[in-house]
């Protein structure tokens, strides 16, 4: 009995160390296929990556660079839009009270010729004439910071949805906001 089980433990033996193998990436004679096989697997890797995957990897990153710097472009250039009206609005406010000022002092050259009921006629129509060039000023002046709000919202919408984040209409409009306070 003691035989059998020695038979026993030298076969086991020898199957785990000579017979057959338990890892076959460890057996010395195999190495020169297993090292070609590696090579032309990674050859053939190397090739399917530069071939196919880098380039379309590198197309989309230039056409997001594209997209990103267009975008920046068109901020820009409603940007200087912005300055722009704000400029001729600044222009059309000094018109404005250039010639509620010529107006006024016309009216009242003529007016201090004539008696002093026309006189009081006159500086009325000269307030109303000043308040309605102050009232469309007022409404000059609240569409253009209009404008330039919807044209400041829609841009920042734009250029955060370009950059890839999510743009809450909500957020935009308080940055915008908070930004135009000052």
């Amino acid at each position: 009995m003691a035989s059998k089980t020695t038979e026993t433990a030298h076969g086991a033996a020898e199957a785990a160390h000579g017979g057959g193998s338990a890892m076959p990436q460890l057996d010395f004679s195999t190495f020169s296929n297993q090292i070609f096989w590696l090579v032309v697997t990674l050859v053939v890797i190397y090739l399917i990556l530069s071939r196919v995957a880098l380039p379309r990897i590198a197309a989309v990153l230039a056409e997001r660079q594209g997209t990103i710097t267009n975008d920046l472009a068109a901020a820009e250039d409603l940007k200087a839009k912005a300055v722009e009206a704000e400029k001729a609005y600044n222009k059309a406010l000094a018109d404005a009270r250039a010639e509620a000022q010529r107006i006024a002092a016309e009216t009242r050259a003529e007016i201090q010729a004539g008696l002093d009921e026309a006189i009081a006629k006159a500086d009325a129509e000269i307030a109303e004439k000043t308040a309605e060039s102050e009232k469309a000023i007022a409404e000059i002046k609240a569409g253009a910071l209009e404008s330039v709000a919807v044209v400041a919202k829609d841009t920042a919408a734009e250029i955060v949805t370009a950059l890839g984040g999510k743009a809450d209409a909500d957020g935009v409009a308080a940055a915008v906001t908070e930004q135009m306070k000052g």
